[in-house]
């Protein structure tokens, strides 16, 4: 594919997935809006946030600085939304690692070339980096060691929630798929804050797995108007990885050497 052509498919598939993505928040947004004793302005609020992520989503698979803009209202808002709703957990990772990472990947991202405006001729993307061999055995090793601890601290949690009779029974499957994809979400960011291709295998591990997880609730008949509408944005997110992955193959070219001091 010639650049022009490439420059035209990646304009007309962004349109595509942004346009998709925001009908699928517009729909889930006026669903919830229905429900009884809802917060408008917090809905409104977290429908806006998740907007952030589309075009933040949108941006990191093409490699353009500004995803980490987009990124920090995104992870704010979510920080704002958990605080209201008293789920602590995402709270303090949302407030302690996700929205301090924004500024980490901006700050690398300018050390890998990747530019606000580009002038003539120039390319204002990021220079990617691939993992080495060493590095992909610290990742592997760190997905499991925080994939365990996660779950032992989340089962105990829904442990004393059982104890307290908040909740009548654990789902210990569930519990370990939210450890994965709480693990497999925090080892993304730090893929895609120091520029590493291999943060698209990540991201569509990630969304494969909300496809499949609102696949079932769908299925099951469990809230199946709102299933319907996630089912169908995280097919849209899964699209954006794999036009994601594509892109950053070709980034990733550029770099001689995948040590991160020398990418």
């Amino acid at each position: 594919m010639t650049p022009s052509a490439e420059k035209k498919f990646n304009l007309a598939f962004n349109i595509f997935l942004v346009t998709g993505m925001l009908v699928a928040l517009v729909i889930t947004t006026a669903f919830k809006l229905r429900q009884p004793d809802v917060k408008t302005f917090m809905l409104l609020l977290a429908a806006f946030g998740a907007l952030m992520g589309v075009v933040n989503t949108v941006l990191s698979a093409n490699g353009h600085i500004l995803t980490f803009v987009f990124g920090f209202i995104d992870v704010l808002i979510a920080t704002i939304v958990y605080l209201d709703n008293g789920i602590m957990g995402n709270f303090a990772l949302h407030a302690l690692y996700f929205l301090p990472m924004q500024f980490i990947g901006f700050w690398q991202w300018r050390r890998r070339g990747a530019k606000v405006v580009s002038g003539e001729g120039e390319d204002s993307r990021v220079k990617a980096c691939r993992l080495s061999g060493k590095q992909w055995v610290w990742l592997a090793a760190g997905i499991l060691a925080g994939t365990a601890a996660l779950y032992f601290i989340l089962l105990e949690v829904d442990l004393a929630a059982l104890r307290a009779g908040r909740i009548d029974s654990v789902n210990k499957s569930k519990v370990l798929l939210d450890s994965v994809v709480m693990t497999l979400n925090i080892a993304g960011q730090v893929l895609l804050s120091f520029a590493f291709m291999e943060q698209w295998y990540i991201w569509i591990l990630v969304n494969i797995s909300s496809i499949s997880l609102w696949a079932v609730a769908l299925l099951g008949g469990t809230g199946s108007g709102n299933a319907a509408v996630m089912l169908i944005k995280y097919i849209f997110y899964l699209m954006n990885s794999l036009n994601g992955l594509r892109i950053w193959l070709g980034l990733s070219k550029r770099v001689a050497s995948p040590d991160l001091d020398n990418c």
